[in-house]
């Protein structure tokens, strides 16, 4: 993989979640609840309990939570990390809450956590937040009952577009940049991504906000990617097309047959090439639905739901 080097990129420092548990690094994460754990059913129905902790300062002082979806039961429960969209630029740990909360109902610990936005610090900013909560989620997982053992990512739009890098490239130097000093040994490494509407070919997304005129997604974008060849270097589609070496885990692709923020016909290229490089995607085309057509309910959010957690049954079976 090549490595490139960021001016304006700072190392950040650690601040320890509240509560957050020892850790020996001895142990694989979850290896002391995966042989316990009860197999998982995405038909199951759960309470839940909601709460939120502090996951670590960024470097422009601003505290990045975690908001935790803990289901009621015995558990251990497989865990999945939620990473919010908003075009790098807005939004946090809430905007994918409905979504988060059919998740953990069906028996997922979801742990949705902010991210540093474009703003506050360009590209890998949120990228090094993102495989820093992978870790320290493994690491913490038992304490919200969750089973660390097979950790996947749900990403929508940009943060689809992070949790596709933080999967592609989990041992990236750039991106584990952050110390976990609780578990130093623990890596970035997951089990599977599922996403919604990710932004997987970063400069066909620009070039559509260039056809369309809308300036501010055009600004958003180059906010984010500074310096600006840098829309090339994160582009996930680029990184195929350049044989760069890669992980690459079992993907979902959901996408909206109405989107106009991200085209269907991009992401369908982007999908074959995955399967191509060897890996395994799944592609939902969803008729009738825009770009966040799970923000609103409906036969096609609930359809998205269970495409979501059909996906993930399959990844914890394997």
């Amino acid at each position: 993989m090549t490595q490139g080097s960021f001016g304006r990129r700072d190392v950040l420092g650690l601040m320890a979640a509240a509560g957050a548990t020892s850790f020996s690094p001895a142990l694989r994460p979850g290896d002391a609840h995966a042989a316990a754990a009860p197999a998982y059913d995405p038909g199951a129905r759960f309470d839940l309990a909601v709460s939120e902790v502090e996951l670590r300062r960024n470097s422009a002082g601003r505290m990045l939570m975690a908001r935790i979806y803990q289901p009621k039961g015995t558990g251990p429960f497989p865990t999945v990390l939620d990473l919010h969209g908003g075009a790098w630029n807005n939004k946090n740990r809430f905007a994918e809450e409905p979504m988060d909360r059919a998740l953990a109902a069906s028996g997922l610990l979801v742990v949705a956590v902010d991210l540093t936005l474009a703003p506050e610090a360009p590209y890998p900013a949120c990228v090094q937040d993102a495989n820093y909560a992978v870790r320290w989620l493994k690491a913490n997982a038992a304490t919200w009952n969750g089973d660390a053992a097979k950790v996947g990512i749900y990403g929508s739009s940009s943060g689809g577009h992070v949790a596709e890098l933080v999967g592609m490239r989990p041992h990236d130097p750039r991106y584990a940049s952050i110390p976990l000093a609780a578990a130093p040994n623990v890596d970035a490494a997951v089990a599977y991504v599922a996403t919604r509407s990710p932004i997987s070919n970063t400069f066909a997304r620009y070039q559509n906000a260039e056809n369309r005129h809308n300036e501010n997604m055009m600004k958003f974008n180059k906010t984010f990617f500074n310096p600006w060849e840098t829309i090339h270097e994160a582009n996930p589609q680029e990184i195929l097309s350049r044989e760069e070496k890669a992980t690459l885990v079992p993907l979902l692709i959901m996408q909206g047959a109405l989107d106009d923020n991200v085209l269907p016909e991009a992401q369908e290229k982007f999908a074959a090439a995955y399967r191509a490089a060897g890996g395994d995607c799944e592609y939902h085309l969803f008729e009738n639905s825009v770009h966040e057509w799970v923000a609103q309910p409906g036969p096609q959010t609930d359809k998205a739901r269970d495409t979501v957690k059909q996906f993930i049954a399959r990844q914890l079976k394997a």
